[in-house]
């Protein structure tokens, strides 16, 4: 596979529409993004040569890091290898033995795998589900050091956290919130997240977000008050024992970040088309599931099923991920589509013929 990042890539010597990547914006082609990341690279070197607590550090990190506690409207933030490290690390600086973390049932793996490492007690609610979560809060409401995590936007299902209850449970029982934005950053809230979107960032005590997906690059950032994030930076192992990024992934994260910050909109005319695309496939029978954001499954079913429906959009012009257990549930089986920005009307078009045509094999075939 080539372009595999691109709006269009070559796959078996044919051209595709790309629907199966986290690049929601295109940002990762960007001349701007491309042209600092070079320019860096051409005058710092290819590489960062320690972690950044010996020699990695640099003043383009800690513009980076001012510039995103400045969107975010945070006091402090720190810019971790990546979001899996990054979720180990704030974790491990703030869970311990004594700790209850609750979290959703269909949270990223990172948060789960953060959760053991801590040797918190890992406390795991139904999926979105409130009633399941407030019971679990009062069952450990003598719990002094109390955490809840989820993703505001799941990326299996497109769908987001009920934020608005979950701040209103967390206030009543006293835990500290931490929210996963990976799939929300760049999109929702003029690109600050489902947290802003929803006016609701000051509730939330740790935001944690990725410059891997709609930023383009590559990285994580953990933003929170100045004392969290002091001691992410100081006891967070995943920060601690890692190689920092090197300058040119760093420079092109700003630029990245310069650019959403330049056109807020973006984020907002991307779901609109995703909403677009979810009513002609409701029409036509496919079943989207809660999905409310740029992610749409397809739901198939049987994993022979979601492979047959991704092969035949090969031959339509149109890449997209068959997604399968262990990743989903048994029978869950699904196409994931990852609309994108840089997507024109024309490109629309060429999915919805896709699966208009996918459609119709499938009644072919019943």
């Amino acid at each position: 596979m080539e372009d595999g990042a691109d709006l269009r890539l070559r796959f078996d010597g044919k051209e595709l529409l790309n629907l199966a990547t986290n690049n929601y914006l295109g940002l990762s082609t960007h001349p701007a993004v491309c042209d600092a990341a070079s320019r860096a690279a051409r005058e710092q070197g290819t590489g960062s040569g320690a972690s950044r607590i010996v020699t990695g550090n640099s003043s383009l990190y800690e513009k980076l890091e001012r510039e995103i506690a400045s969107f975010l409207g945070t006091e402090s933030a720190l810019v971790i290898g990546s979001g899996y490290a990054a979720n180990l690390s704030w974790l491990g600086a703030l869970a311990g033995r004594n700790t209850v973390v609750f979290s959703d049932r269909l949270n990223h793996a990172s948060i789960v795998d953060g959760i053991q490492l801590s040797r918190a007690k890992h406390v795991r609610y139904r999926h979105c589900d409130m009633k399941h979560l407030a019971d679990l809060l009062e069952k450990h409401r003598d719990v002094e050091q109390k955490i809840l995590v989820t993703d505001s936007v799941f990326s299996m299902d497109g769908d987001c956290a009920p934020l608005r209850e979950i701040v209103d449970l967390c206030e009543e029982h006293g835990v500290l919130l931490a929210l996963d934005e990976a799939h929300a950053s760049g999109i929702w809230g003029e690109g600050r997240g489902l947290a802003h979107a929803l006016g609701l960032a000051d509730a939330v005590d740790i935001h944690m977000g990725t410059m891997s997906k709609a930023w383009g690059g590559y990285g994580a950032y953990v933003a929170a008050r100045a004392d969290i994030v002091a001691l992410v930076r100081n006891r967070g192992r995943g920060f601690v024992f890692s190689t920092s990024l090197p300058p040119s992934v760093i420079a092109g994260n700003f630029a990245a970040l310069f650019r959403i910050r330049q056109n807020p909109n973006e984020g907002q005319r991307l779901l609109g088309m995703a909403q677009e695309l979810r009513e002609v496939l409701g029409k036509l029978g496919f079943e989207t599931g809660g999905s409310e954001t740029q992610i749409i499954p397809v739901l198939m079913g049987r994993n022979e099923d979601a492979l047959f429906a991704r092969d035949f959009l090969l031959t339509k012009g149109v890449f997209v991920s068959a997604i399968r257990p262990p990743t989903v549930p048994a029978g869950t089986a699904r196409l994931r589509l990852s609309l994108r920005a840089d997507m024109v009307q024309e490109d629309l078009e060429l999915v919805k013929s896709a699966f208009t045509e996918l459609a119709k094999e499938i009644q072919s075939h019943e």
